[in-house]
């Protein structure tokens, strides 16, 4: 059966991922909370597939598919997201993922999902016709609604500059900025997860 490396900062979603998938009779080489350790596990097993949560500490599975491509590893990427953004699928294509799955179905669709990109098949979750939106009728709406402040904040973001460099950049308050990340999550609607607002800013985001 083919090698399957697993990354997900959740530790209950991680586990019972590794668990659902052992079941299904595949072998789990590795598991891992953050997006850093992600590559250079898939570097170190070269597993025939490696499921992504999208959003993680260090680097997002978007970014880790990212490298996996630039660098040609024979791993066949499958991400999960909660992210509805067309923008983010269509950033995953352009990298070659062969697996895209929102979370919410990912429990009926990962069997099915696993099989297709074993063959060397794409497969997108037939759910994401209905539930993926465009941005300008989603978050980038939100977008005339944040400040001039806000905006700096995002574009500093959108460069992957941490809270604290943010804050030195601007010469502004370390809590000052978390505030504005807050406020910037909420105008753009985007899930209240660990990095969603990374993952969007690099996908969409230019100032």
């Amino acid at each position: 059966m083919p090698s399957i490396l697993i990354a997900d900062d959740h530790p209950f979603s991680l586990m019972g991922t590794k668990v659902f998938v052992e079941s299904l009779g595949y072998r789990v080489v590795d598991c891992c909370s953050n997006g850093i350790t992600a590559l250079n596990l898939i570097k170190l097993h070269l597993p025939d597939i490696a499921i992504l949560d999208i959003n993680m500490p260090g680097l997002s599975g978007l970014e880790v598919l990212q490298q996996v491509a630039s660098v040609r590893l024979p791993t066949r990427v499958i991400l999960l997201t909660m992210h509805r953004e067309k923008s983010i699928f269509e950033k995953a294509n352009q990298y070659g993922v062969y697996g895209y799955l929102l979370k919410e179905f990912a429990q009926n669709e990962l069997d099915d999902c696993l099989k297709k990109v074993n063959q060397g098949k794409l497969y997108i979750s037939p759910n994401l016709q209905s539930e993926l939106v465009q941005d300008k009728t989603h978050s980038k709406d939100g977008l005339e609604n944040l400040s001039f402040a806000e905006r700096k904040v995002l574009a500093l973001i959108a460069e992957h500059k941490t809270s604290k460099q943010i804050a030195e950049l601007l010469f502004i308050a370390e809590k000052t900025v978390e505030h504005h990340r807050a406020n910037i999550i909420q105008k753009l609607n985007l899930p209240k997860e660990k990095n969603s607002l990374l993952v969007w800013a690099t996908a969409n985001y230019k100032k």
